[in-house]
């Protein structure tokens, strides 16, 4: 693996089971398990399991769901498991990589012996993290579409697709439509809804008790925030949506373009960690727990704990570098602009992570795939992409989020930084990180430790 389609991230859905895909291994045949984003089973019996290819085993899949050709560029193969995410190259070959299990997450975690012992991953058909957020508007097929929902459904209520309190009861109140069908007031499915209100909202957003029942039936005490807000997005879906012409494929539409508004959406997470802020002169805040999310439109470090994020970038706006455990503690290194008390400075940040090597090689992956697409990306935009009758059309410009406060906005302030303006690259970086050897600060800076950066503005792999 080099990381550029196959790329190892933070565990997520598949926490919620521990499971394995293959029952019996053979000389001949073996009994294959591949597991969708709602945790439905699809069993494949395949011949010469050992030698067989990511890519066959998703043709496979394809063909006992039927899955039209777009399927190919929209899903790929992902081995899973609580420890560690990898989606697969087509070339890579599962049941091979699955007996290297143990040395993968030696290699990319920072998991317990005892746990690396007993963790078997197993394998998924989800979103490819390489498939273009236009291309998605492009699908009509409700199948597609149904896979696209459920796996993105599944990232907002897990909270690994931070959302506004706004935006968890649009997202909800489309979930209501599709499990429960149009808004009725007085409706019996309204005890479902009381009773499995975490399949709605994130669990953080969900207070029990009987606010949203009673709301439902319109009468008794005042229902929640979230609960209310929820209850009066279910009631505006028919008149957003057209109850008469919509269909479940309307809807599964209408939440992937909700999704969309969100910048992480359809990235790979992976695990890190940052610097806290020091709290005084004397006293270092010590580390922080985050999500680094890496799609084709850029950079996210989100805070696992706070469910926000921290920072975001796009591919333009940074610079990236990584250092390997051969040269210190394994990191990732983005530098942005930014200020320090009204002063232009470039800023450092770094994030500890064994899996650094694997987001610096995605990030110039996608960003290799960017430039790749963008004449087509261009044609596009002036013909504009084929609409079936009855679909939603696709926005003119995807809207920015902007809230004040919004949980996708950056939060730099939380963040610890190394700060420097570019005259003193090569001084301020060695003085401030301590380093003591050259070939370091060079790998991130270009200056050698002396004379002029070689890289103008101290970039680190300016795009």
């Amino acid at each position: 693996m080099d990381g550029t389609e196959g790329n190892a991230g933070q565990p997520g859905p598949a926490e919620r089971s521990h499971r394995s895909s293959v029952s019996s291994v053979g000389a001949r045949a073996a009994d294959v398990l591949v597991y969708l984003a709602d945790d439905t089973v699809v069993p494949l019996a395949v011949e010469n399991l050992p030698s067989l290819s990511a890519h066959e085993l998703h043709r496979a899949v394809r063909e006992v769901l039927q899955l039209p050709d777009i399927a190919l560029e929209a899903f790929a193969l992902w081995l899973v498991s609580p420890l560690l995410e990898v989606q697969l190259k087509p070339k890579h070959q599962p049941y091979k990589l699955g007996r290297q299990w143990p040395e993968l997450l030696l290699r990319f975690t920072d998991a317990p012996d005892d746990d690396v012992a007993m963790d078997e991953p197993a394998l998924q058909f989800r979103r490819n993290v390489f498939f273009p957020r236009r291309r998605e508007l492009q699908i009509h097929d409700e199948d597609v579409l149904r896979l696209l929902y459920e796996e993105a459904k599944g990232n907002v209520l897990a909270a690994r697709y931070p959302c506004d309190l706004e935006d968890c009861e649009a997202l909800g109140a489309l979930v209501c439509r599709v499990q429960l069908g149009p808004y009725q007031p007085g409706l019996p499915a309204a005890c479902t809804l009381r009773e499995k209100l975490d399949s709605f909202l994130p669990a953080h957003l969900c207070k029990r008790g009987h606010g949203l029942f009673a709301a439902l039936r319109g009468r008794g005490t005042k229902a929640g925030t979230g609960e209310q807000g929820l209850l009066n997005a279910y009631r505006r879906v028919q008149e957003v949506v057209g109850e008469h012409e919509a269909s479940l494929s309307t809807h599964y539409r209408a939440y992937l373009l909700k999704c969309h508004e969100l910048p992480f959406y359809g990235c790979a997470f992976f695990h890190g960690e940052v610097d806290k802020p020091a709290q005084s002169f004397l006293h270092r805040g010590g580390r922080k727990p985050v999500a680094v999310a890496i799609s084709l439109e850029g950079v996210h470090v989100i805070d696992s704990r706070e469910k926000h994020v921290l920072l975001g970038l796009h591919f333009q706006e940074l610079s990236w570098d990584h250092t390997s455990p051969e040269e210190e503690e394994s990191a990732l290194w983005l530098e942005f602009d930014g200020d320090n008390e009204g002063t232009p400075v470039n800023k450092l940040l770094k994030i500890y992570s064994k899996q650094a090597e694997l987001m610096s090689s995605l990030i110039e992956y996608c960003i290799e795939l960017n430039h790749t697409a963008e004449p087509a990306a261009t044609q596009e935009s002036v013909s504009g992409p084929t609409a079936a009758p009855g679909s939603l059309p696709p926005p003119a410009q995807r809207p920015q989020l902007r809230r004040q406060g919004s949980v996708v906005c950056s939060r730099i302030q939380h963040l610890s930084t190394i700060d420097y303006v570019e005259e003193d690259v090569h001084c301020s970086i060695v003085q401030m990180e301590k380093l003591e050897t050259p070939n370091v600060c060079y790998q991130r800076c270009g200056c050698r430790n002396s004379g002029t950066p070689a890289v103008e503005s101290g970039q680190l792999a300016k795009i």
